[in-house]
């Protein structure tokens, strides 16, 4: 579990696809920090630490992807140097400073424009016509693991916005428009729209 908080950019230093997927990250956290067989949201999804040390004085960990997440997420698009929103799991008494995150992705969706602003920038974010009903004003969202606010929804786009802190503090300081990120809908919304769903029925 997770609450959508980025405490720091990682970087891929290695990829392996030979026989499964598995990557390697740098990052900052100290390496007694990182338990092995832990949970660890990269980009919003959630990884199993397999193995973890220093190397010239810098934090790394291991994790493997199975098919079924490079199949539904952008890690399949992942490569070394890709940066990475990391959060490691919540503990009892941690502050939940975002909302509950599964680290479990719904979909991949496109940013379809940036509108640059003073204050803060407007992103428009393509959704699936399914999750209609799901994207609500004023409701949770993650996306590539950061916990936002949906500000306007459309039919087909919903829009969010960034404030600096938050681009300074992830890797949306560096993404453009048409770029894929990670969606994951809030899970208080899937349980709404479910119960709402079967009393319908």
């Amino acid at each position: 579990m997770f609450s959508g908080i980025i405490t720091d950019i990682g970087r891929i230093v290695q990829r392996d696809d030979l026989k499964k997927t598995s990557i390697v990250v740098s990052c900052s956290y100290k390496s007694d920090d990182i338990l092995i067989g832990g949970s660890i949201s990269c980009s919003g999804v959630c990884l199993t630490i397999t193995e973890k040390g220093i190397d010239r004085g810098k934090t790394y960990f291991s994790a493997d992807i199975s098919r079924e997440t490079n199949e539904r997420t952008t890690s399949k698009d992942w490569n070394i140097g890709t940066l990475l929103n990391l959060e490691p799991s919540l503990k009892i008494g941690d502050e939940i400073g975002g909302h509950f995150v599964y680290g479990h992705i719904d979909c991949t969706s496109t940013i379809l424009s940036i509108e640059r602003g003073k204050n803060s920038n407007i992103f428009s974010i393509s959704y699936p016509k399914d999750y209609l009903g799901l994207i609500v004003r004023k409701g949770s969202i993650c996306l590539d693991g950061i916990s936002l606010t949906i500000n306007k929804v459309k039919d087909e786009y919903f829009t969010v916005n960034i404030i600096p802190q938050t681009e300074r503090s992830t890797t949306w300081s560096e993404i453009k428009a048409n770029e894929n990120i990670n969606l994951e809908l809030d899970m208080l919304s899937r349980y709404v729209f479910s119960y709402l769903e079967r009393a319908g029925k």
